[in-house]
Formats: structure tokens, sequence, C-alpha cells
């Protein structure tokens, strides 16, 4: 028995009739042999050739090129510097308010205060000279304090010899007296004396000769 092709109607057939010729009319032509038909859609919408522009009131601003990530101040292919920064200047280099450079901290040598040497006392050999009394000479002594520090207190001790007429030493004698300070450093001092000694110790015919002097001070 042979079957008929059944038909679609009513509304579920409109249906797939406008469904099949929409997607007939997008395709450019429907399959089929060349003597078929076809539906002309016309020529396809172009792609859009340039860029959306700003509408009123909206301006375009070009952004940045990028930055190149090598140090401010070399050149491709190039190195700081051993001792210096990127940017160029030292390493140690410091600068203070407003750009200028802060002074470098001062040495501990360079800030203690330097050292004074001790007094150093030098005097002459004694110049002497006669005086109303056989038993007295005066006697004459030069000081030199070439040191740092000045001479505050000291003494000087004579040591008087007795002379016999013919020329025997018979005794010394020692007297001490008070050096002529202070003595500031680098300064000189001249001073004289009458060194005596007793009577009794120097009998006619004998003399006094003040030849021996030794100094102490501090």
């Amino acid at each position: 028995m042979r079957r008929r092709p059944s038909r679609t109607t009513g509304r579920r057939g409109a249906l797939l009739g406008a469904s099949a010729a929409v997607a007939c009319v997008t395709l450019t032509a429907c399959a089929g042999g060349p003597d078929d038909g076809y539906a002309a859609v016309g020529p396809p919408r172009p792609p859009s050739a340039t860029t959306a522009r700003p509408t009123a009131g909206v301006t375009l601003v070009p952004l940045d090129p990028p930055k190149s990530p090598r140090a401010k101040g070399t050149s491709a292919g190039e190195t700081p510097a051993e001792g210096t920064s990127a940017t160029g200047p030292s390493k140690d280099a410091g600068s203070g308010p407003g750009g200028t450079r802060s002074p470098a901290p001062s040495s501990p040598l360079a800030t203690a205060p330097t050292a004074t040497t001790p007094a150093a006392l030098t005097w002459s050999t004694p110049t002497r000279a006669p005086t109303a009394h056989r038993r007295c000479e005066a006697v004459t002594l030069a000081f030199h304090n070439s040191g740092g520090t000045a001479v505050r207190s000291g003494s000087v001790t004579f040591g008087t010899h007795i002379i016999g007429a013919l020329g025997i030493d018979w005794a010394t004698i020692d007297s001490t007296e008070r050096l002529p300070v202070p003595i500031a450093p680098g300064a000189r001092e001249k001073k004289t004396w009458t060194v005596c000694v007793d009577a009794w110790r120097v009998p006619l015919g004998t003399h006094v000769e003040t030849r021996d002097v030794s100094v102490t001070w501090r």
C-alpha cells in the first residue's frame, strides 16, 4: 500500500515554512542546482573601518608611552658606575635641607682636645756678685719654661762653698729659696737672690762661692 506524504497544516505548518524561508534568506544561496531559485539578501555589511568618534563634550587624550625600565642617567646597556646610585650622585653623599650637602661627621680624633705637655724648666749657670758682707753673695739665675704647662710652684737650692785663704774648700752650705712663679709656657724669667751663710762659718781669710744650684718645680 502506498503511503501518501503527509502535509503539516494549520498554524504549525505556517511556522515551519517561515523558518525555512528565513534560513534560506540568511544564506547567500540555498542549496540546489544552477536552475534552482535563490533569494538575494544584498551585500554583507562591511566591517567598521574607523574607530568610534566621541560625542559632543568628550575629548580624547593620548596615553603616555611606556617608560623604559632602565635607570635614569644611563644609556641602553650601560650600568651605573661603582660607588654611584642610579641617579648619578655618590652613594655616600648626603644632602641637607634646601639641597645643600650635609657636612660629613667629624672624626673623634679631630674633635678631641689637644693634650698639653707638662712644664719643662731649665736654668742658667749662676752669676755671682760680691756684697758688703763676706758671708753673702748676689746670685742671679735665668729660667726658661719650654713645656706646655706653666710652672706654678718650686724651689731652688744653692750650694755655697767656704773657701780658705789657700783655696781649700772647707765646706758646702745649702740654702733654699722660692722660684719666681708662675712661669708661663715658653716664658723666660730672671731673678737675683742674696745668698748668705752664718758669720761664724766664714772666719778671717776665707770667703764664700755659690757654685751649685738644684731646682725642683711642678
